[in-house]
């Protein structure tokens, strides 16, 4: 019986993890190989990590883990989750079973795009969904903003100090009073839907009615989903962004269970912020209050 399994090695996770090695708790940290920045080629916006590859932050988070004896690093697939007489079981695709008196979840949300034929493989590498992770590596440039709803002119109210100007496809979903707003900032919209896009030279040519060439494309519709079924196996509170609820703790509606990262946030927030900064931040605050629990 470990004190602490952990599902999820993004930074929520690795960090929850080494939090616990550090207090010389027993822990598992189940590691999918997937993760929500997994095709980002540099992350942005983390102090004395801004340009870092991901999967090199990973990988130098996974090394200093191994210094801790009581920390196990695991690849796999969990299957299932439950409770137990003495805490949680946590079933893997290989048939195993781990049991723990604490359960963290760090498996993050996976990203639902608009149907729009080559996003996909833009995604990540020149089509992102956050300023301030991505909008000043296109500083002086122009770029498209496909938005289908009232969050494009917050975009572009983020971008407007940044980039040169900002081509707005909204699919013709827009109302005259948002599009009158949107070129009051100076930004241009196209209402014919887009039908593909595509990497041309250094950017993006966006077919709308005709090709667009920018720099690259931010997104501000679609929506994002939890990545795994536990919330629902164990029966979490929800919120409506589709985000688990907790405390300022990290605690979920079930006792013994915490979330960290972009998969959950508390009730008075209007929704998750996906930030490695943010996310390395939760899981330390989970990791040292599970300790906290474990020793009373």
């Amino acid at each position: 019986m470990l004190d602490l399994i952990i599902i999820g090695a993004g930074p929520a996770g690795l960090q929850a993890a080494l939090t616990i090695g550090r207090m010389h708790r027993s822990a598992v940290v189940i590691d999918s190989g997937e993760y929500r920045n997994g095709p980002v080629q540099h992350m942005h916006n983390v102090i004395a990590n801004d340009g870092t590859a991901p999967s090199a932050f990973r990988e130098v988070a996974r090394g200093q883990l191994e210094q801790y004896d009581t920390v196990e690093y695991r690849r796999g697939s969990v299957v299932r989750v439950s409770p137990s007489a003495d805490g949680f079981e946590v079933r893997l695709a290989d048939g195993s079973v781990v049991a723990s008196s604490r359960l963290l979840l760090a498996t993050g949300m996976a990203d639902d795009l608009p149907a729009v034929p080559g996003l996909a493989d833009l995604w990540g590498l020149r089509a992102f969904s956050c300023p301030f992770c991505d909008g000043h590596e296109f500083a002086g440039r122009r770029i498209g903003l496909i938005a289908d709803s009232a969050r494009a002119e917050h975009v572009v109210r983020l971008l407007k100090p940044i980039v040169s100007g900002v081509t707005v496809f909204d699919d013709g979903r827009l109302n005259d009073d948002e599009r009158a707003r949107l070129e009051a900032l100076g930004a241009d919209v196209h209402s014919t839907p887009v039908a593909s896009v595509s990497a041309a030279d250094d950017g993006v040519r966006v077919d709308a009615g005709s090709p667009v060439d920018v720099a690259g494309l931010f997104v501000a519709s679609g929506s994002a989903r939890q990545r795994a079924p536990f919330a629902e196996q164990l029966g979490l509170r929800m919120l409506p962004s589709g985000a688990i609820e907790i405390d300022d703790f990290g605690r979920t509606s079930l006792p013994g269970v915490w979330a960290a990262g972009d998969l959950a946030h508390r009730a008075s927030m209007p929704g998750v912020m996906a930030s490695v900064t943010v996310a390395a931040s939760a899981g330390m605050v989970a990791g040292a209050m599970i300790v906290q629990e474990l020793s009373s």
